[in-house]
């Protein structure tokens, strides 16, 4: 939005959210498909480890992205009022 841009905005907030959610689905296909668990000595508890993180940060950026998507669908956010959106994009 700092660009003005509100549809380029909201596309790009769309496809991020799109990519988030189906990178979050393969995500939860692959541990579903794994064929070893957490207890299985260091490389299942450092693969469950990394990746749980990493996907928990992915669910919670795309909370984040969804939530200004939906200000900014809402007309709540303007090119000078934009403070939590760049937040959601930056983390």
């Amino acid at each position: 939005m700092v660009g003005g841009s509100r549809s380029g905005a909201l596309y790009g907030l769309v496809l991020t959210i799109a990519l988030a959610l189906v990178f979050t689905a393969c995500q939860g296909l692959e541990y579903v498909a794994a064929p070893f668990d957490i207890t299985d000595r260091v490389f299942g508890s450092t693969f469950y480890l990394s990746t749980g993180t990493h996907g928990f940060h992915v669910i919670l950026g795309t909370i984040f992205i969804l939530v200004g998507c939906s200000r900014l669908w809402s007309y709540q956010l303007t090119a000078t009022h934009h403070v939590g959106l760049q937040f959601a994009i930056v983390y």
